[in-house]
């Protein structure tokens, strides 16, 4: 049965840190429902009420623009090992970029990955658990560094001008597209 609070407790909280993946869901009023599993050490809970992770650039920026058109977004969580569960974090999110007044504050949770785009700042409406009885048991074998390894190897300016260039969403929608490579960014060990 599910349950609903208002805010994350420290059970949850407990189980969030467990997770290797979640998934991401988006929308704007029209077009495509974007839905993206992430990885890597990319999310952080800052408060009860507020969560934020790390974006790596990737093929689009359909969170970004679904962000800026709407602001809802949903995180997934599943509990592949024991006791099954399933969270999911309802709230409005917004996209901050390396060129906004708060980045600094906020990168300063996280240790930044070669091809650092943005943090999706999550402020939590509503939390949601459920059962997960339907979810497999499963490993995690190792996390897959081939998308670290390939902006750890591209030219920053190449980087800068690639991700610049991508001004709208698959929709149409427009983005705020970060032209600055994350020159800070840790060299991450890049073995596959």
């Amino acid at each position: 049965m599910a349950k609903f609070t208002d805010i994350l407790s420290d059970d949850h909280v407990a189980m969030i840190n467990r997770q290797s993946v979640f998934f991401v869901a988006t929308a704007a009023s029209e077009g495509r429902i974007n839905l993206s599993p992430k990885g890597y050490d990319s999310f952080r809970v800052l408060a009860p009420d507020r969560v934020a992770y790390l974006d790596l650039a990737g093929s689009g920026n359909e969170t970004n623009a679904h962000l800026l058109a709407d602001g809802r977004i949903t995180i997934m969580m599943c509990n592949f090992q024991q006791p099954a569960l399933i969270l999911r974090i309802y709230g409005r999110g917004r996209p901050v970029l390396p060129v906004d007044p708060d980045w600094d504050e906020l990168a300063s949770h996280f240790t930044l990955l070669p091809g650092t785009r943005q943090i999706f700042d999550i402020e939590v409406e509503s939390v949601q658990t459920s059962c997960g009885y339907g979810v497999p048991l499963m490993t995690v074998e190792n996390e897959r560094n081939t998308l670290v390894k390939y902006h750890a190897g591209v030219d920053p300016g190449q980087w800068a001008e690639k991700y610049a260039s991508q001004r709208e969403s698959i929709d149409g929608l427009p983005t705020r597209p970060t032209d600055r490579y994350i020159a800070g960014a840790r060299k991450a060990p890049v073995e596959d």
